[in-house]
């Protein structure tokens, strides 16, 4: 079977987006999804067309979720941490609030598959209660495709904190 890797990373957002504090950050959105998607290895990203795409980015609360699809890990690592992507990630602390918990979860999906919103919210919640595992990780703890089970084991579900009903919280408030 052929594995890509899906990535999903979530944010507070620092003020509203109309807020002049947000203006370069929401001015390079469109840019930013370009650059992505012209990247090698990208496969897709979740848009609000999408149908069940809950990113709420215009709100004061505004919790931001971002879900992509890449061929490879070494790919989607390229990207994130090269050119004009890794500026706006250095000063993410400009537009965001700063996360105590895991603010992105990786995770193998079969080629083809396209992850949910509720699908991404529940490997970051798994990642935030366990740690790094076949179900969740992160680029500096990372596993192979193929060493994941598309649930987590008895055992991890029994370790996780109940679940809150309700979008996942992006940080602490």
């Amino acid at each position: 079977m052929a594995f890509e890797i899906a990535h999903v990373n979530v944010g507070r957002m620092a003020a509203p987006a109309d807020d002049p504090q947000m203006k370069e950050f929401i001015d390079n959105l469109e840019p930013l999804f370009a650059l992505s998607e012209a990247a090698p290895g990208f496969v897709w990203r979740q848009t609000d067309d999408d149908p069940g795409f809950e990113w709420d980015a215009g709100d004061s609360a505004g919790t931001t979720v971002n879900i992509s699809v890449w061929a490879s890990m070494e790919e989607l690592e390229n990207f994130t941490y090269s050119g004009r992507h890794r500026e706006f990630v250095r000063r993410r602390r400009e537009w965001f609030q700063h996360m105590t918990e895991a603010a992105y979860a990786l995770w193998w999906v079969p080629a083809g598959h396209r992850p949910t919103t509720a699908e991404a919210e529940e490997r970051v919640r798994h990642l935030r209660a366990h740690g790094p595992a076949p179900y969740a990780f992160t680029f500096k703890q990372s596993f192979p495709p193929g060493t994941h089970r598309p649930e987590p084991s008895p055992a991890e579900h029994s370790a996780a904190p109940t679940a809150r009903p309700g979008r996942l919280h992006a940080g602490p408030g």
